[in-house]
């Protein structure tokens, strides 16, 4: 059983739930999205490929106790699944960072899904699959990531039409960096009182789009 591996590295959670956590990412190679803010693209293609094993062996080497998996996106390939239960089986607290255009239906139910919904600013809103919001569960957690007051509005709708909130741990929203003011997405929250958890990535505050970081 092969999955095909961008990297795999020890680092702070940037984002989400467990922010500045050590956790050990597993980024698999390949993703069907292109979204116009990206800061991933060098997932989309190359990569080596890894047994299960070999994949579970160097997640221990790094003796963290949080494991994200992500990419690209992750769920384009389907080895992903039994990766994440054997995480799981591990004892890891197991988190998988998936775009909303995969079926997560099948996911391993241990396992915090983060799952992306694409605003129109994104160029992928067409992608998501609303499917899967009836599959969300209150240790999930799901992301918006914003570009501008039109994707602000669009999420603040998704949000209420779907009751999100009451069915997931968190309900995130994030700026586009360099397109739209943390202050004023803040802001607006704020204003509209809205039952969200606000943002920055961690890891681009401490070292901006590095790779492995």
């Amino acid at each position: 059983m092969e999955l095909r591996i961008t990297e795999i590295f020890h680092s702070l959670q940037g984002e989400a739930r467990t922010v500045g956590r050590p956790t050990v990412f597993v980024r698999l190679t390949g993703c069907p999205q292109r979204c116009v803010w990206c800061d991933t693209e060098y997932a989309f293609s190359g990569g080596e490929k890894w047994t299960l094993a070999a994949i579970v062996d160097e997640v221990a080497s790094h003796q963290a106790h949080y494991v994200t998996v992500t990419g690209g996106e992750p769920l384009a390939q389907p080895n992903c699944l039994p990766l994440l239960s054997a995480l799981c089986d591990q004892g890891y607290e197991v988190s998988l960072e998936t775009g909303g255009a995969m079926d997560i239906s099948a996911v391993d139910e241990r396992v915090s899904v983060v799952m992306d919904l694409k605003a129109p600013g994104s160029g992928e809103q067409h992608n998501n699959r609303l499917e899967n919001i009836e599959h969300l569960r209150s240790h999930h957690q799901v992301k918006f990531v914003l570009a501008d007051r039109k994707d602000y509005d669009w999420a603040r709708f998704m949000l209420d039409k779907h009751q999100l909130h009451r069915r997931v741990g968190d309900v995130l929203f994030s700026p586009v960096q360099g397109q739209l003011a943390p202050g004023e997405l803040a802001d607006w929250i704020v204003a509209d009182r809205l039952p969200v958890r606000f943002q920055l990535q961690l890891h681009k505050l401490l070292w901006n789009d590095a790779r492995g970081r």
